[in-house]
């Protein structure tokens, strides 16, 4: 895999686990993410840059 692709994908779990954590839990849940959810969101999403 090249390395530019394998830093940008975690580049965007960062900054997506990042971003969620941020979130108070009554947002996270407006959302319907559980704070248990979240880097398995962050996995899926960078997985599909």
């Amino acid at each position: 895999m090249d390395i530019r692709k394998t830093f940008k994908k975690w580049s965007a779990y960062q900054q997506t686990v990042r971003e969620l954590n941020a979130l108070g839990n009554r947002e996270l849940n407006d959302l319907g993410i559980a704070r248990s959810d979240i880097q398995r969101i962050a996995r899926d999403h960078a997985n599909g840059i």
